[in-house]
Order: structure tokens, then sequence, then C-alpha cells
């Protein structure tokens, strides 16, 4: 018995040496150092393709401040420039349309409503004018191409003793907190 009891103390450090080599192994295996070198070039290549996406997501938010102060800016300067304060710039605005396209002006109708839009308040028009086919044509023509804001949502046709008489039907944009006139 002697000798199993010393055989067994011999060779416990070489059972010993071996499960931690089999451990070291093991761990070389599943580390990154024991991937093939073209398992870690696919990996490098995956990696980079997501580093490149990702850089790319990210780069239009680059100077995203100057970019809020300058549209915050342009906002400002378009509100001012297509959409009037008050009902009396509308109305300036469509009679100067009119006299430079000889059409006449016979009722507008004016109706206020909340705009989807903060700061703003949407404004429907009821146009009826009477004129010349060319020259009511330039007139809406003047209305679309005016620095002020008009969208033509609707158009009737009629006739009136040789004249054509429309009824347009328009949108505008008053800024909020202005004065009605």
């Amino acid at each position: 018995m002697a000798s199993i009891r010393e055989t067994r103390k011999k060779l416990m450090p070489a059972v010993i040496a071996l499960a931690v080599l089999d451990l070291v192994c093991v761990g070389y295996i599943l580390s990154p150092a024991g991937r093939s070198r073209q398992a870690r070039q696919h990996e490098y290549d995956r990696m980079r393709q997501q580093l490149i996406a990702k850089q790319q997501e990210v780069l239009p938010t680059r100077g995203m401040d100057q970019k809020l102060k300058q549209a915050s800016h342009d906002i400002t300067g378009f509100y001012d420039g297509r959409f009037p304060a008050e009902y009396s710039e509308i109305s300036a605005e469509l009679g100067k349309v009119a006299a430079d396209n000889n059409v006449r002006l016979s009722a507008i109708k004016y109706e206020e409503k909340a705009a989807p839009v903060e700061d703003l308040r949407k404004l429907n028009i009821e146009i009826a004018l009477s004129g010349d086919y060319l020259q009511e044509v330039k007139f809406i023509n003047g209305l679309e191409r005016d620095k002020m804001f008009f969208l033509i949502n609707g158009v009737a046709l009629g006739e009136q003793q040789g004249n054509v008489r429309l009824q347009l039907k328009l949108e505008t944009y008053l800024r909020a907190g202005a004065a009605k006139s």
C-alpha cells in the first residue's frame, strides 16, 4: 500500500500540471488570441463598419447649437416677412395686387381659426372678384408670387355681363399677439 500512496504523491503534481495546462488551453481558445487571423480580420471589419455607420448617424448633430440658433433666426425672419401682423396689412396687400392687375374686389370675408403652428393664427379668406379673364389669371398669379403668404384653396367660376366673376378661397396666417384692425 505504501507504493500506491507514493505513486499517488508523485503523480499528483503531474495531474495538477495537466489540469492547469488544460485550463490554459481552453482559455486561449476562447480568448481573442485563440481565433484565427481570418476571424479576427472579419471581426475588425464588422466593428469598423459599425463605427463608420455610427459616425454617419451622429454627423448631422455636429454644431447643432449653431444650427438651432440659425433656424430660430430664419423662422423669425420668415414670420416677419411673410405673415402679416394685422388684418389691415392683408386688405392692403389684396387691394394692391387687385389694382396692379385691374380686377375689382367686391366682397372679402375673413374667418379666423387656431393654427397648428405656435405663434400663428390661421385666417381663411373668401374673395369675390370680377374682371377680364386674363386680368383675373394675373391676379391669381400675383397672389401666388406675392411676398405675403397666400395659399389658394379653391376657385369657383361664374359670369357677369361679359366679365368673369370668381370666388376665391384663400388662407394666410397672422402672427400671434398682433392686434386686430
